[in-house]
């Protein structure tokens, strides 16, 4: 299915030409509206009118969310507060929070783009779609909110919170369709397995899920508790929110929606690019917002492209889903330790729950990092013996994945804190 198959499989040459043509039509309008860019341009003696081809990009400056941060709140917008029609902000996960604006057209262009991810997904207008994100500054609820009613399913605007009320509107209205992050799903899931509910009376058919990494074996828990097709998705607040990637039925990596968005791979050490299919750091530049358009936006998301055809159909390039931050990043005795790593080897041990968290200490000159790991009832009152051989066996796993030796507790179901919105998965005591 294709919400906008004239545009989701364009010619790949036809596709380039348009970038090229709004990428120009970007930069003039930043260095006209845009101090900050106008500085930065003249100080690399770039001319927007000269701009010639996309290989040039490589030329212009990057964009942080320092940049945007020393901005706040209104500094890089491109057109006047008065033809502002919606402002929101980042989650401020990692920091502060950074404000973003949408003109009357942006809020139209970001419904089609949800509207393209939400039908790749299964998404129909006879659906009823649960949104379980929250509503308020964070770009989640409302981006997912309006693409779903673009696309012309029910959509039932619960936000976040209140799972028991979440499961009964569920079996009330008879959702088909759940909007919220990875980890609530599979707080959802599990909630539903301790009320006694039979999964097979509801009417749940698709997950759409995003706003934090998870990993392929957390998908196939989540659909396998949820009996649920589950897709992933992909976006942020600096560059509009939900709908600049997203998954299609085949699950296998992210169509970036290409004539909204230009994007890079770099290297986040060298800020060159990498070899082709290697990973690396996301960088975006919007072709198309009118209120905030960010030039080479550092997203600090690590990913590979995927340019090898899609059985689907569609012809934009695919990104590999995210497999962490390099703000996420850990680095223990020298080696570099991502969360997603981690949970790939604890959701293939038999016994491990989908709830982990890692704390990390520092004893001595030496980094030490412990993985909590809920283990099932059967497990954690069984003999000592059989625990001690899912230790050993959960950190023999780690230490091949990571090069590293971890400490492993296992700890009573619900032990780890739940959370309706982004998992807290690290714990980091150190003294950097």
């Amino acid at each position: 299915m294709f919400w906008e198959p004239e545009k989701e499989c364009m010619d790949r040459e036809e596709l380039r030409q348009l970038q090229l043509e709004q990428l120009q039509a970007t930069l003039s309008r930043v260095y006209m509206n845009v101090p900050f860019y106008r500085k930065k341009f003249d100080e690399l003696n770039i001319d927007p009118d000269e701009f010639r081809s996309l290989d040039d990009l490589r030329k212009l400056p990057f964009t942080t969310k320092n940049d945007l941060r020393d901005n706040y709140p209104y500094g890089l917008f491109a057109v006047p507060l008065r033809e502002v029609v919606r402002i929101h902000a980042s989650s401020g996960t990692t920091g502060m929070s950074t404000v973003v604006g949408y003109t009357k057209n942006d809020i139209k262009n970001w419904s089609n783009l949800v509207a393209r991810v939400l039908t790749a997904g299964g998404v129909t207008k006879d659906d009823v779609v649960q949104i379980a994100f929250g509503y308020s500054l964070f770009t989640g609820g409302f981006g997912l909110h309006y693409g779903a009613e673009r696309v012309g399913a029910s959509v039932i605007p619960i936000s976040s919170g209140n799972t028991a009320r979440q499961i009964k509107i569920m079996q009330d209205f008879k959702t088909t369709a759940l909007v919220c992050t990875p980890s609530y799903a599979l707080l959802i899931a599990d909630t539903i397995q301790e009320m006694g509910i039979d999964i097979n009376a509801l009417s749940l058919k698709y997950g759409l899920f995003g706003a934090e990494p998870w990993s392929e074996k957390m998908r196939q828990e989540i659909q396998g508790k949820l009996r649920i097709i589950a897709t992933d998705n992909y976006g942020l607040s600096e560059v509009m929110g939900p709908g600049v990637a997203g998954e299609c039925l085949e699950r296998n990596g992210l169509h970036i929606n290409e004539d909204h968005f230009l994007v890079e791979i770099i290297n986040p050490e060298t800020l060159e690019p990498v070899a082709p299919g290697e990973i690396g750091e996301l960088v975006i530049t919007t072709l198309t917002k009118e209120a905030f358009p960010v030039i080479r936006f550092r997203t600090r998301d690590l990913t590979r492209l995927m340019p090898e055809p899609c059985p689907c159909g569609r012809k934009t390039v695919k990104m590999q889903r995210v497999m962490g931050r390099t703000d996420d990043m850990l680095i223990i005795r020298g080696v570099n330790v991502f969360p997603s790593q981690i949970e790939n080897v604890l959701m293939s041990v038999e016994g491990t729950e989908p709830h982990y968290q890692i704390v990390v200490d520092r004893k001595g000159a030496l980094d030490e990092v412990t993985v909590m790991v809920e283990v099932s009832e059967s497990i954690f009152f069984d003999e000592m013996k059989k625990q001690h051989e899912l230790i050993e066996t959960i950190k023999r796993r780690l230490a091949s994945e990571l090069s590293i030796s971890v400490q492993v507790k296992l700890v009573e179901k619900k032990t780890i804190e739940r959370t309706e919105g982004k998992a807290k998965r690290v714990i980091d005591n150190r003294k950097l």
